[in-house]
């Protein structure tokens, strides 16, 4: 996943692909029922997510590193990147097995209330309210890293997504960006007529967090909360009216079914970076892939629009935090290299290098000066965002591609738009039940 004021209240949604297992698994804090050791040297183990371009990233981390083994003396870190889309299962194996489990992760801010609850994270409460530069954390990036009021890792960055488009082809073809939703279809379906070699907006049915603004401008939710429990919404009118929109960008006219039915997130921007698309729905955490590419110099960003002209579709609250395993042997240490990797100087290269927003407010104030690219994103959050249920049912919705796949039902013809969405909304009902 993840920010700044105005974001809705940020996660709660549960761990990742069947975590429940864990709770047979011994408790990480203890090793042959003895509290785990606090060594003061050797080898940290870090996990970072791999990104669609990792190298800029890579060399932040590297200096982060670099800083904080010449602080501690006899300390090593070891980093290793892995998919996202492999998480789960690779934070599975390692709340099973402490003692092959790194010390640190990176996890997206859904995650927080789930590797919470089971057990995975350690509780630095006193050492975050001791650290003089988290006084200037975000209010709300703080609750994301925050359960029960106790204080479970750091913020990393600000993950949004705005509509990104090539000029050159705007130009050519005489157009603007859109302003609503409907012109931003009509725009797509005529770049497609115009260049057939170009998808006229690259979008995908396992984007779950690009289609969703689709939903929420439309006026529809995923779930509605009464009394701490939640009753599916989208295969209310209004959702379903948001996703009919989505899937009216999929066909031969735009970005064809049977190759973007079953693109993800990555896959979309990797097709706008690479020429092949003229608009995708990126992230401010896509600009480093993008720039890399060959449409560097020929794009500009602009919030998604809604469905009315003018208006700005809510995004998907995101962003990714760091956390201490309760597991670590090495407590002092992994929580002094989590300042390294999430304090300000970090946080101000990670943008600087792949245009990550800043969680500190001074550190992206700063940022914004620097880079215009960052307004679309800033606009796009003072306009307001949303967020998944806070519900632990989340983590078996999200886990088995409930959404993703009501998408790639309507997109590929299988079902029409009520039946995926009264498909999905009973799978979502069953996962919010309560468990005995």
């Amino acid at each position: 996943m993840k920010l700044p004021a105005r974001l809705t209240a940020p996660a709660a949604a549960l761990l990742l692909a069947g975590l429940t297992a864990t709770a047979c698994a011994p408790h990480p804090q203890t090793a042959n029922g003895k509290a785990a050791a606090d060594e003061k040297s050797g080898t940290l183990r870090v996990w970072l997510f791999q990104e669609v371009s990792n190298k800029p990233k890579e060399q932040v981390v590297a200096q982060a590193v670099t800083a904080f083994e010449k602080r501690n003396q006899g300390a090593k870190v070891e980093v290793e990147y892995i998919p996202v889309e492999t998480r789960a299962q690779r934070v599975k194996a390692a709340f099973n097995d402490p003692r092959s489990a790194p010390d640190l992760i990176e996890y997206g801010n859904t995650d927080t209330a789930g590797y919470v609850k089971d057990g995975g994270l350690a509780d630095i409460s006193a050492e975050f309210a001791a650290w003089d530069e988290a006084k200037d954390t975000d209010p709300t990036a703080r609750k994301s890293v925050t359960v029960g009021g106790k204080v479970y890792g750091s913020p990393l960055f600000v993950g949004l997504r705005a509509l990104y488009y090539r000029t050159d082809v705007f130009k050519e073809l005489g157009l603007t960006a859109p302003k609503s939703q409907a012109e931003l279809v009509s725009t797509a379906k005529k770049i497609r007529k115009a260049k057939p070699e170009l998808y006229g907006i690259a979008v995908g049915g396992a984007y779950t967090y690009g289609a969703m603004p689709f939903v929420w401008a439309a006026g529809g939710e995923l779930a509605t909360e009464e009394g701490g429990s939640y009753k599916a919404a989208v295969n209310s009118e209004a959702a379903r009216e948001g996703i009919a929109t989505y899937a009216s960008l999929f066909g031969d006219d735009n970005c064809p079914a049977a190759k973007c039915a079953q693109m993800g997130g990555n896959a979309t921007v990797t097709a706008f970076a690479s020429g092949k698309a003229a608009m995708a729905i990126g992230g401010d955490f896509s600009h480093a892939a993008v720039e890399a590419g060959t449409v560097k110099g020929k794009y500009a960003v602009v919030p998604l629009p809604g469905t009315a002209p003018g208006s700005i579709a809510p995004a998907f609250a995101g962003g990714n935090n760091i956390g201490v395993l309760k597991s670590t042997s090495h407590r002092t240490l992994a929580v002094d290299l989590l300042k390294s990797l999430t304090g300000k100087d970090t946080q101000g290269k990670l943008f600087d290098a792949m245009g990550f927003l800043p969680t500190y407010t001074d550190v992206r104030a700063a940022a914004a000066q620097r880079q215009p690219f960052v307004k679309p994103f800033i606009d796009t959050l003072d306009a307001g965002t949303r967020f998944v249920p806070a519900s632990p049912g989340w983590d078996q919705i999200d886990s088995s591609l409930v959404l993703p796949t009501m998408f790639q039902e309507v997109v590929s013809g299988r079902k029409d738009v009520k039946a995926a969405a009264d498909d999905a909304a009973k799978k979502m009902d069953a996962a919010f039940a309560p468990t005995s």
